[in-house]
């Protein structure tokens, strides 16, 4: 599997989550963790998707051997934060630390795909 097509079809399963957790909150008419699913939408499946278009324009970056691991690591840390915001929003002190961490391994993998950019 290409760098792209893995953005692509995890940018569609976040997606699906997000809305999906959307709904959720909306039939239990408790919103307090709508800031993750904010986090879950943006991360999840606007910047995955402007990667994978990126990989896709760019069969140099797609083709350098840290590109699937930068997608990997985006999707691990996308999901490890949001679960981190959601228990923060709805009460659970122990959200701040996996927040925190999510919230690294995001930056980390920003600078990683920045670099895999200016590589090319």
């Amino acid at each position: 599997m290409t760098a792209s097509n893995l953005c692509f079809r995890a940018a569609m399963l976040l997606l699906l989550a997000g809305m999906l957790w959307g709904i959720q909150m909306a039939i239990a008419q408790d919103h307090s963790a709508f800031p993750a699913h904010a986090h879950l939408n943006l991360l999840g499946f606007v910047a995955l998707f402007l990667f994978g278009i990126f990989y896709r324009l760019t069969p140099a970056a797609e083709a350098h051997s840290w590109a699937i691991r930068q997608v990997w690591i985006w999707i691990i840390g996308t999901v490890v934060l949001a679960i981190g915001v959601a228990l923060v929003h709805t009460g659970h002190t122990i959200g701040d630390p996996i927040a925190a961490v999510g919230s690294l391994v995001v930056v980390a993998d920003a600078t990683l795909f920045t670099w895999l950019v200016f590589k090319v």
